[in-house]
């Protein structure tokens, strides 16, 4: 059965959101590592994570230019982190991940 557009956008969103959240990819490069999508994706991922009332912010490293620094998941809003980490798995073969 193949999985809905919907599903496979809230997956990207909440895999993103833990990447973040456990510093395994805090950056739209280490993003893309870990997961393959393209920059754009990685991008608009990032911005999109706000709609499922996420906050994350990019913190600048202080004395750096030219966005040096790293995201960081600040509120979780209604999203249970622990339900990503016990389905991690299942999340990660739905969007054909590593």
């Amino acid at each position: 059965m193949e999985t809905s557009k919907t599903k496979t956008s809230f997956y990207r969103r909440l895999y993103v959101a833990w990447l973040i959240d456990s510093g395994t990819a805090v950056s739209v490069p280490a993003i893309m590592d870990a997961t393959g999508m393209p920059r754009r994706t990685a991008q608009d991922t990032l911005l999109a994570l706000g709609e499922l009332d996420i906050d994350c912010h990019f913190e600048q490293q202080s004395g750096e230019r030219n966005n040096a620094g790293h995201y960081v998941i600040r509120d979780w809003g209604a999203i249970d982190k622990h339900w990503i980490a016990a389905n991690l798995q299942q999340i990660k073969a739905v969007l054909n991940y590593p």
